[in-house]
């Protein structure tokens, strides 16, 4: 039996302070996106923060990034995306209720 009592999305969300720093942690080559098929960082991103463009390309949001790095994993595309760490005393932090 589990100690964690359910806790609905909302709330687990309001658990989470984005630390937003100048400098975006992540960088999205939309010309490289153009010739994706697959668009995986589209379904993979557990923030829903790429947006598939008209023309092919991504639009990327980094403001509500969790810095789990799967975009970077999925992506098929050799440089389309470039992921570091955010710099120091900003990014995701995460509390307990």
């Amino acid at each position: 039996m589990s100690d964690y009592l359910p806790i609905s999305f909302e709330d687990r969300m309001g658990l989470v302070e984005f630390r937003v720093g100048e400098r975006a942690h992540i960088g999205v080559d939309g010309d490289s996106c153009g010739g994706c098929s697959t668009k995986a960082c589209v379904v993979a991103c557990p923030a829903n923060l790429f947006v598939p463009t008209s023309d092919g390309g991504i639009l990327f949001n980094y403001e509500q990034c969790f810095e789990c790095g799967t975009c970077y994993m999925v992506c098929n595309t050799e440089g389309a995306i470039t992921w570091t760490y955010p710099d120091g005393g900003h990014g995701v932090v995460f509390r307990r209720s």
